[in-house]
Protein backbone atom coordinates (compact mmCIF):
# COMPACT_ATOMS: atom_id res chain seq x y z
CA UNK A 1 0.00 0.00 0.00
CA UNK A 2 3.00 2.44 0.37
CA UNK A 3 2.80 5.73 -1.78
CA UNK A 4 -0.80 5.00 -2.98
CA UNK A 5 -2.75 8.21 -3.44
CA UNK A 6 -6.70 8.54 -4.21
CA UNK A 7 -5.76 10.20 -7.00
CA UNK A 8 -3.26 7.84 -8.87
CA UNK A 9 -4.15 4.19 -7.92
CA UNK A 10 -2.03 1.69 -8.78
CA UNK A 11 -2.88 0.07 -11.80
CA UNK A 12 -3.98 -3.61 -10.13
CA UNK A 13 -5.77 -1.89 -7.23
CA UNK A 14 -8.90 -0.65 -6.61
CA UNK A 15 -9.73 2.83 -5.23
CA UNK A 16 -13.59 1.70 -4.92
CA UNK A 17 -12.83 -0.92 -2.77
CA UNK A 18 -10.90 1.42 -0.19
CA UNK A 19 -13.73 3.38 -0.36
CA UNK A 20 -15.93 0.83 0.41
CA UNK A 21 -13.74 -0.18 3.23
CA UNK A 22 -13.12 3.38 4.69
CA UNK A 23 -16.93 3.34 5.39
CA UNK A 24 -17.28 0.39 7.01
CA UNK A 25 -14.55 1.47 9.04
CA UNK A 26 -16.57 4.56 10.43
CA UNK A 27 -19.14 2.82 10.34
CA UNK A 28 -18.31 0.54 12.78
CA UNK A 29 -16.74 3.62 14.94
CA UNK A 30 -19.77 5.56 14.43
CA UNK A 31 -22.25 2.23 15.89
CA UNK A 32 -19.27 1.63 19.13
CA UNK A 33 -19.39 4.93 20.34
CA UNK A 34 -22.74 6.99 21.02
CA UNK A 35 -22.20 9.63 23.48
CA UNK A 36 -24.81 7.79 25.95
CA UNK A 37 -25.98 3.91 25.12
CA UNK A 38 -29.37 4.96 26.99
CA UNK A 39 -29.84 7.39 23.92
CA UNK A 40 -28.97 6.08 20.10
CA UNK A 41 -30.66 6.07 17.31
CA UNK A 42 -32.58 2.55 16.23
CA UNK A 43 -31.01 1.69 13.08
CA UNK A 44 -27.39 2.70 15.06
CA UNK A 45 -28.48 -0.55 17.44
CA UNK A 46 -28.06 -3.54 16.69
CA UNK A 47 -31.13 -5.89 16.32
CA UNK A 48 -31.95 -7.21 19.33
CA UNK A 49 -32.29 -10.79 18.09
CA UNK A 50 -33.87 -11.85 14.63
CA UNK A 51 -33.69 -9.27 11.88
CA UNK A 52 -31.56 -6.50 11.09
CA UNK A 53 -30.43 -3.25 11.18
CA UNK A 54 -27.80 -1.42 9.23
CA UNK A 55 -25.49 -1.78 12.08
CA UNK A 56 -25.82 -5.41 11.94
CA UNK A 57 -24.55 -4.81 8.31
CA UNK A 58 -20.95 -3.11 9.47
CA UNK A 59 -18.87 -6.18 10.51
CA UNK A 60 -19.92 -8.77 7.79
CA UNK A 61 -19.31 -5.77 5.22
CA UNK A 62 -15.39 -6.17 6.55
CA UNK A 63 -15.40 -9.70 6.05
CA UNK A 64 -16.56 -9.68 2.81
CA UNK A 65 -14.10 -7.21 2.17
CA UNK A 66 -11.61 -9.49 3.30
CA UNK A 67 -12.82 -12.00 0.94
CA UNK A 68 -12.22 -9.47 -2.03
CA UNK A 69 -8.83 -9.04 -1.24
CA UNK A 70 -7.62 -12.45 -1.33
CA UNK A 71 -7.58 -13.20 -4.69
CA UNK A 72 -5.29 -9.40 -4.98
CA UNK A 73 -2.72 -10.29 -2.11
CA UNK A 74 -2.39 -14.09 -2.68
CA UNK A 75 -2.24 -13.54 -7.23
CA UNK A 76 1.09 -11.98 -6.02
CA UNK A 77 2.92 -14.56 -3.95
CA UNK A 78 3.78 -17.93 -5.79
CA UNK A 79 6.19 -19.43 -3.41
CA UNK A 80 4.27 -21.48 -0.85
CA UNK A 81 6.02 -21.41 2.43
CA UNK A 82 6.61 -17.81 2.40
CA UNK A 83 2.81 -17.49 1.51
CA UNK A 84 1.73 -19.76 4.32
CA UNK A 85 4.03 -18.14 7.12
CA UNK A 86 2.46 -14.78 6.03
CA UNK A 87 -1.10 -16.09 6.38
CA UNK A 88 -0.50 -17.52 9.42
CA UNK A 89 2.00 -14.72 11.14
CA UNK A 90 -1.20 -12.02 9.81
CA UNK A 91 -3.93 -14.81 11.85
CA UNK A 92 -2.11 -15.19 14.67
CA UNK A 93 -1.62 -10.96 15.05
CA UNK A 94 -5.11 -10.48 14.61
CA UNK A 95 -6.43 -12.34 17.12
CA UNK A 96 -3.85 -11.14 19.88
CA UNK A 97 -4.49 -7.47 18.56
CA UNK A 98 -8.48 -8.88 19.51
CA UNK A 99 -7.13 -10.07 22.84
CA UNK A 100 -5.47 -6.83 23.54
CA UNK A 101 -8.43 -4.85 22.88
CA UNK A 102 -10.88 -7.27 25.33
CA UNK A 103 -8.32 -6.87 27.61
CA UNK A 104 -7.24 -3.11 27.94
CA UNK A 105 -6.91 -1.63 30.42
CA UNK A 106 -7.58 -3.74 33.36
CA UNK A 107 -5.55 -6.95 31.61
CA UNK A 108 -7.65 -9.33 34.06
CA UNK A 109 -7.09 -12.73 32.05
CA UNK A 110 -9.45 -14.79 34.95
CA UNK A 111 -12.20 -12.40 32.97
CA UNK A 112 -10.36 -12.02 29.45
CA UNK A 113 -12.99 -12.11 26.99
CA UNK A 114 -11.37 -14.53 24.62
CA UNK A 115 -14.13 -14.09 20.91
CA UNK A 116 -14.42 -10.90 18.97
CA UNK A 117 -14.05 -9.04 16.14
CA UNK A 118 -10.37 -9.19 15.27
CA UNK A 119 -10.29 -12.83 16.53
CA UNK A 120 -13.19 -13.89 14.08
CA UNK A 121 -11.51 -12.50 11.56
CA UNK A 122 -8.27 -14.12 12.38
CA UNK A 123 -9.44 -17.31 12.11
CA UNK A 124 -11.75 -16.62 9.21
CA UNK A 125 -8.54 -15.64 6.89
CA UNK A 126 -6.86 -18.79 8.42
CA UNK A 127 -9.70 -20.89 6.89
CA UNK A 128 -10.30 -18.48 3.73
CA UNK A 129 -6.81 -17.49 2.16
CA UNK A 130 -5.55 -21.28 1.91
CA UNK A 131 -8.99 -22.33 0.08
CA UNK A 132 -8.81 -19.08 -2.20
CA UNK A 133 -4.78 -19.81 -2.61
CA UNK A 134 -5.41 -23.58 -3.72
CA UNK A 135 -8.77 -23.79 -5.37
CA UNK A 136 -10.70 -23.08 -8.54
CA UNK A 137 -13.09 -19.97 -8.48
CA UNK A 138 -16.37 -22.56 -9.02
CA UNK A 139 -14.85 -25.17 -6.04
CA UNK A 140 -14.76 -21.76 -3.58
CA UNK A 141 -17.95 -21.05 -4.65
CA UNK A 142 -19.33 -24.73 -3.92
CA UNK A 143 -17.81 -24.71 -0.61
CA UNK A 144 -19.10 -21.46 0.54
CA UNK A 145 -22.49 -22.58 -0.12
CA UNK A 146 -21.72 -25.68 1.41
CA UNK A 147 -20.53 -24.29 4.57
CA UNK A 148 -23.64 -22.50 4.80
CA UNK A 149 -25.87 -25.75 4.27
CA UNK A 150 -23.66 -27.52 6.95
CA UNK A 151 -24.34 -24.81 9.54
CA UNK A 152 -28.12 -24.61 8.46
CA UNK A 153 -27.97 -28.48 9.29
CA UNK A 154 -25.56 -27.83 12.26
CA UNK A 155 -28.33 -25.54 14.43
CA UNK A 156 -31.26 -27.42 13.03
CA UNK A 157 -30.92 -30.45 13.88
CA UNK A 158 -27.70 -31.29 16.00
CA UNK A 159 -29.92 -31.36 19.92
CA UNK A 160 -28.36 -29.68 22.31
CA UNK A 161 -28.27 -31.62 25.83
CA UNK A 162 -31.16 -30.92 28.13
CA UNK A 163 -32.75 -28.36 25.62
CA UNK A 164 -33.10 -30.37 22.04
CA UNK A 165 -32.04 -29.73 18.32
CA UNK A 166 -33.64 -26.51 16.35
CA UNK A 167 -33.81 -23.57 18.86
CA UNK A 168 -31.97 -20.43 17.98
CA UNK A 169 -32.42 -18.31 21.62
CA UNK A 170 -29.47 -17.10 23.04
CA UNK A 171 -28.56 -19.64 25.61
CA UNK A 172 -30.46 -22.68 23.81
CA UNK A 173 -28.48 -22.65 20.32
CA UNK A 174 -25.93 -24.97 19.53
CA UNK A 175 -23.29 -22.22 19.00
CA UNK A 176 -23.74 -20.77 22.80
CA UNK A 177 -23.50 -24.70 24.05
CA UNK A 178 -20.56 -25.34 22.71
CA UNK A 179 -18.86 -21.31 23.87
CA UNK A 180 -19.99 -22.28 26.92
CA UNK A 181 -17.79 -25.29 27.13
CA UNK A 182 -15.18 -24.16 26.20
CA UNK A 183 -14.83 -20.46 27.00
CA UNK A 184 -16.92 -20.54 30.19
CA UNK A 185 -16.07 -17.00 32.21
CA UNK A 186 -14.30 -15.80 28.90
CA UNK A 187 -17.59 -15.12 26.61
CA UNK A 188 -18.98 -11.46 26.49
CA UNK A 189 -19.73 -9.61 29.58
CA UNK A 190 -22.95 -8.39 28.48
CA UNK A 191 -23.85 -12.03 28.41
CA UNK A 192 -21.91 -14.50 30.07
CA UNK A 193 -23.81 -17.53 28.29
CA UNK A 194 -23.22 -16.70 24.62
CA UNK A 195 -20.65 -14.56 22.54
CA UNK A 196 -21.47 -12.74 19.19
CA UNK A 197 -18.48 -13.67 17.59
CA UNK A 198 -18.91 -17.21 19.45
CA UNK A 199 -17.02 -20.49 17.76
CA UNK A 200 -19.35 -22.40 15.61
CA UNK A 201 -20.27 -18.83 14.31
CA UNK A 202 -16.77 -19.01 11.86
CA UNK A 203 -17.94 -21.91 9.87
CA UNK A 204 -20.55 -19.16 7.69
CA UNK A 205 -18.26 -16.33 8.41
CA UNK A 206 -15.79 -18.03 6.64
CA UNK A 207 -18.31 -17.90 3.67
CA UNK A 208 -19.06 -14.48 3.76
CA UNK A 209 -15.08 -14.38 3.31
CA UNK A 210 -15.05 -16.78 -0.25
CA UNK A 211 -18.18 -14.84 -1.64
CA UNK A 212 -15.95 -12.06 -0.94
CA UNK A 213 -13.13 -13.56 -2.97
CA UNK A 214 -15.76 -14.50 -5.60
CA UNK A 215 -16.68 -10.73 -5.61
CA UNK A 216 -12.52 -10.15 -6.24
CA UNK A 217 -12.23 -12.97 -8.90
CA UNK A 218 -14.90 -10.87 -10.90
CA UNK A 219 -13.14 -7.92 -10.30
CA UNK A 220 -9.71 -9.54 -11.92
CA UNK A 221 -11.32 -10.83 -14.58
CA UNK A 222 -10.85 -9.40 -17.92
CA UNK A 223 -14.60 -8.41 -18.28
CA UNK A 224 -15.32 -4.95 -19.21
CA UNK A 225 -15.72 -2.54 -16.65
CA UNK A 226 -19.34 -1.78 -17.00
CA UNK A 227 -20.19 -5.83 -17.19
CA UNK A 228 -18.36 -6.06 -13.74
CA UNK A 229 -20.50 -3.14 -12.33
CA UNK A 230 -23.79 -4.83 -13.50
CA UNK A 231 -22.77 -8.15 -12.58
CA UNK A 232 -22.05 -7.36 -9.01
CA UNK A 233 -25.45 -5.12 -8.56
CA UNK A 234 -27.33 -8.21 -10.31
CA UNK A 235 -25.72 -10.60 -8.03
CA UNK A 236 -26.16 -8.69 -4.90
CA UNK A 237 -30.25 -8.12 -6.13
CA UNK A 238 -29.96 -11.84 -5.84
CA UNK A 239 -28.35 -12.62 -2.85
CA UNK A 240 -30.64 -10.01 -1.03
CA UNK A 241 -33.72 -12.09 -2.20
CA UNK A 242 -32.28 -14.99 -1.57
CA UNK A 243 -31.38 -14.25 1.83
CA UNK A 244 -34.63 -12.59 2.05
CA UNK A 245 -36.55 -16.13 1.58
CA UNK A 246 -34.05 -18.50 3.73
CA UNK A 247 -35.12 -15.77 6.55
CA UNK A 248 -38.73 -17.28 6.50
CA UNK A 249 -36.92 -20.49 7.61
CA UNK A 250 -33.89 -19.85 9.08
CA UNK A 251 -33.95 -16.22 10.67
CA UNK A 252 -31.14 -13.49 9.41
CA UNK A 253 -29.45 -13.24 13.03
CA UNK A 254 -26.06 -11.34 13.24
CA UNK A 255 -25.35 -12.84 16.56
CA UNK A 256 -25.37 -16.42 15.27
CA UNK A 257 -24.22 -15.44 11.54
CA UNK A 258 -27.13 -17.66 9.90
CA UNK A 259 -26.45 -18.70 6.80
CA UNK A 260 -29.59 -16.91 5.69
CA UNK A 261 -27.67 -13.84 7.54
CA UNK A 262 -24.57 -14.29 5.04
CA UNK A 263 -26.42 -14.79 1.95
CA UNK A 264 -28.19 -11.53 2.60
CA UNK A 265 -25.64 -9.56 3.77
CA UNK A 266 -22.94 -10.32 1.14
CA UNK A 267 -25.77 -9.18 -1.09
CA UNK A 268 -26.08 -6.05 0.22
CA UNK A 269 -21.78 -5.62 0.15
CA UNK A 270 -21.89 -6.56 -3.83
CA UNK A 271 -24.53 -3.80 -4.24
CA UNK A 272 -22.62 -1.40 -2.41
CA UNK A 273 -19.60 -2.65 -3.94
CA UNK A 274 -21.02 -2.16 -7.41
CA UNK A 275 -22.00 1.16 -6.66
CA UNK A 276 -18.39 2.87 -5.19
CA UNK A 277 -17.18 0.94 -8.25
CA UNK A 278 -19.48 2.48 -10.35
CA UNK A 279 -19.11 6.31 -9.14
CA UNK A 280 -15.39 5.95 -8.37
CA UNK A 281 -13.43 3.57 -10.94
CA UNK A 282 -15.68 3.55 -13.81
CA UNK A 283 -17.10 7.27 -13.27
CA UNK A 284 -13.90 8.88 -12.05
CA UNK A 285 -16.00 10.39 -9.27
CA UNK A 286 -12.88 10.28 -6.66
CA UNK A 287 -13.45 13.85 -4.68
CA UNK A 288 -16.36 12.89 -2.66
CA UNK A 289 -14.66 9.44 -1.39
CA UNK A 290 -11.08 11.22 -0.72
CA UNK A 291 -11.96 11.03 3.29
CA UNK A 292 -13.48 7.70 3.04
CA UNK A 293 -9.98 5.99 1.68
CA UNK A 294 -7.83 7.68 4.59
CA UNK A 295 -9.57 4.87 6.88
CA UNK A 296 -9.76 2.56 3.90
CA UNK A 297 -6.11 2.12 3.44
CA UNK A 298 -5.37 2.11 7.30
CA UNK A 299 -8.59 0.23 8.14
CA UNK A 300 -6.98 -2.16 11.37
CA UNK A 301 -4.98 0.63 12.92
CA UNK A 302 -8.16 2.69 12.67
CA UNK A 303 -10.27 -0.04 14.09
CA UNK A 304 -7.66 -0.87 16.70
CA UNK A 305 -6.29 2.37 17.78
CA UNK A 306 -10.45 3.92 18.38
CA UNK A 307 -11.07 0.88 19.99
CA UNK A 308 -8.04 0.77 22.82
CA UNK A 309 -8.91 4.75 22.66
CA UNK A 310 -13.15 4.22 23.48
CA UNK A 311 -12.08 1.75 26.53
CA UNK A 312 -9.48 4.51 28.17
CA UNK A 313 -12.10 6.86 28.28
CA UNK A 314 -14.46 4.72 30.04
CA UNK A 315 -12.25 3.69 32.34
CA UNK A 316 -12.10 4.61 35.81
CA UNK A 317 -10.00 3.64 38.67
CA UNK A 318 -11.29 0.93 41.23
CA UNK A 319 -12.47 1.99 43.93
CA UNK A 320 -13.15 6.02 43.36
CA UNK A 321 -15.78 7.81 42.84
CA UNK A 322 -14.29 9.53 39.75
CA UNK A 323 -16.31 9.54 36.74
CA UNK A 324 -14.93 8.10 33.93
CA UNK A 325 -13.22 10.68 30.88
CA UNK A 326 -16.24 9.99 28.81
CA UNK A 327 -18.42 10.63 31.51
CA UNK A 328 -17.20 13.72 31.79
CA UNK A 329 -16.67 14.88 28.03
CA UNK A 330 -20.19 13.90 27.67
CA UNK A 331 -21.76 15.51 30.46
CA UNK A 332 -20.13 18.78 29.90
CA UNK A 333 -20.01 19.40 26.41
CA UNK A 334 -22.41 17.21 24.19
CA UNK A 335 -25.35 16.45 26.59
CA UNK A 336 -26.25 20.26 26.65
CA UNK A 337 -26.21 20.91 22.84
CA UNK A 338 -29.71 19.75 22.89
CA UNK A 339 -31.80 16.68 22.60
CA UNK A 340 -30.00 13.70 24.38
CA UNK A 341 -30.79 11.17 20.91
CA UNK A 342 -29.02 13.99 18.94
CA UNK A 343 -26.12 14.75 21.44
CA UNK A 344 -25.41 11.04 21.64
CA UNK A 345 -24.84 10.71 17.68
CA UNK A 346 -22.91 13.98 17.76
CA UNK A 347 -20.46 12.78 20.44
CA UNK A 348 -20.60 9.52 17.81
CA UNK A 349 -19.55 11.55 14.65
CA UNK A 350 -17.28 13.63 16.54
CA UNK A 351 -15.09 10.57 17.62
CA UNK A 352 -15.37 9.42 14.10
CA UNK A 353 -13.58 12.66 13.01
CA UNK A 354 -11.15 12.90 16.23
CA UNK A 355 -9.40 9.41 14.08
CA UNK A 356 -10.39 10.72 10.75
CA UNK A 357 -8.14 13.40 11.61
CA UNK A 358 -5.49 11.08 13.52
CA UNK A 359 -5.62 8.66 10.05
CA UNK A 360 -5.28 11.46 8.32
CA UNK A 361 -1.67 12.41 9.56
CA UNK A 362 -0.64 8.84 8.58
CA UNK A 363 -2.41 8.82 5.24
CA UNK A 364 -0.62 12.14 4.27
CA UNK A 365 2.91 10.81 5.67
CA UNK A 366 2.29 7.61 3.78
CA UNK A 367 2.33 5.25 6.78
CA UNK A 368 0.06 2.23 6.21
CA UNK A 369 0.21 0.06 9.16
CA UNK A 370 0.00 -3.56 8.02
CA UNK A 371 -0.63 -6.95 9.99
Amino acid sequence: MAGLKTNDPAPDRLVSLDVFRGLTIAGMILVNNPGSWAHVFPPLRHAEWHGWTPTDLVFPFFLFIVGVALPYSLSKRSALVPTYARIVRRAVLLFLLGLLINAFPKFDLSTLRIPGVLQRIALVYLVAAPIVLHTRVKTQAILGALFLLFYWGLLTWVPVPGVGAGHLTPNANLGAYLDRKLFWGHLWSQSRTWDPEGLLGTIPAVSTALFGALAGHWLRSPRGGHEKAAGMFVFGCAGLLVGSLWHTVFPLNKNLWTSSYVVFTAGFALVVLASCYWLVDLRGRRKWAAPLVVFGVNPIAAYVLSSLAARALVWKPAGTAKISMKTWIWERIFEPLGPPLWASLAFAVAYVLVWWALMGILYRRRIYLKV
